[in-house]
């Protein structure tokens, strides 16, 4: 039996873009396709198989530990973008200055969508989602430069709409106009959700 179900909900690929050198900048170059390998996009400085690990998961692991690398892309939405300027009190926010991957539109809550998630491209290219991707501070100095006075509202304004990071599942091309078909993991919640996360 499938593990994962088909849903109604299909995403227009409306921006895409990497970062080809992290540690000069955070702000990605736009694209008009995209070859996506099992490293990840092809030439992301974000890709590869494995990554050190972060402060993300200091829980889990000492920092800098080799790790499987499912934070290849980061992926937002359209929609969310836009609540996030708005709640910023700018007029619109360009992925570039986060180091988005790529913009998808079409999927309400996305940042949301269930971990282990796929975007089946028609090529056969299919990113899976790691799970929500937390806002952070980095985005806020690009963003400063090119709206001064404005960096440090991004990470309260990105709260719950940052996105999702992704890894990619099987290799293809996708380009601007593309529409990824969502599928999601045919489960439940954990029942013992509330229990484990009780303080």
């Amino acid at each position: 039996m499938p593990a994962l179900a088909a849903t109604k909900f299909e995403a227009e690929i409306v921006w895409l873009g990497v970062v080809t050198d992290r540690a000069a900048a955070l702000p990605s170059a736009p694209l008009e396709a995209m070859e996506l390998t099992f490293d990840g996009p092809l030439g992301e400085a974000h890709g590869g198989m494995t990554r050190p690990s972060c402060s993300r998961v200091l829980g889990l692991y000492p920092r800098n530990t080799p790790i499987r690398n499912v934070r290849q892309l980061s992926i937002v939405s359209e929609e969310e973008l836009a609540a996030i300027a708005q709640e910023m009190g700018l007029e619109a926010l360009d992925p570039t200055l986060l180091g988005a991957t790529m913009v998808l539109r079409g999927v309400p809550d996305f940042s949301h969508v269930p971990p282990s998630s796929r975007l089946l491209a028609d090529s056969g290219a299919s990113l899976t989602v790691d799970m929500e991707n937390r806002p952070c501070t980095l985005p806020a100095r690009p963003i400063e430069t090119q709206h001064p006075g404005y960096g440090k509202a991004f990470k309260p304004a990105a709260a719950n709409r940052r996105g999702v990071t992704a890894w990619v599942e099987a290799e293809g091309r996708v380009a601007l106009g593309d529409r990824l078909r969502l599928f999601v993991p045919d489960q439940p919640v954990w029942s013992q959700m509330p229990r484990a996360l009780r303080r």
